[in-house]
């Protein structure tokens, strides 16, 4: 399929299949006119690659999926393995560590304007 009707397909942007193809993520092949052309399974692809953004995943990180990406079925639950050497689980786990230090530092500048205009803490619920 060509490059636009991966896009609709998938729910992303043109753009977005060629960003992903830069980083190695989605791979094409050519046209003798030099049109990509993509297989039906890159539609999964796509998507896994997008829910995994959504998540809160950098491009960089969704590289450590690769092994998932292709599945007929995504799982919404990446399993824990001890052994796994692709990397998934560390870069999850960092994931959420950065995600844990946002939510806290946000959390204390919140308190802290409370504290300061206790009349703000009345509006905001």
């Amino acid at each position: 399929m060509l490059i636009g009707e991966l896009a609709e397909r998938a729910g992303v942007t043109t753009r977005a299949l060629r960003f992903y193809e830069q980083r190695g993520l989605l791979e094409s092949e050519r046209t003798p006119a030099g049109y990509r052309v993509y297989p039906d399974t890159a539609v999964t692809r796509v998507r896994t690659i997008k829910g995994l953004l959504d998540s809160g995943f950098t491009v960089a990180d969704v590289r450590s999926f690769v092994p998932y990406l292709d599945q007929p079925d995504p799982p919404d639950v990446f399993p824990y393995d001890p052994r796994c050497t692709d990397g998934y689980a560390e870069v999850g786990a960092a994931r959420v560590a950065e995600l844990t230090e946002r939510i806290e530092t946000l959390t204390r500048v919140r308190d802290e304007l409370v504290r300061r205009m206790p009349w703000l803490g009345q509006l905001s619920r």
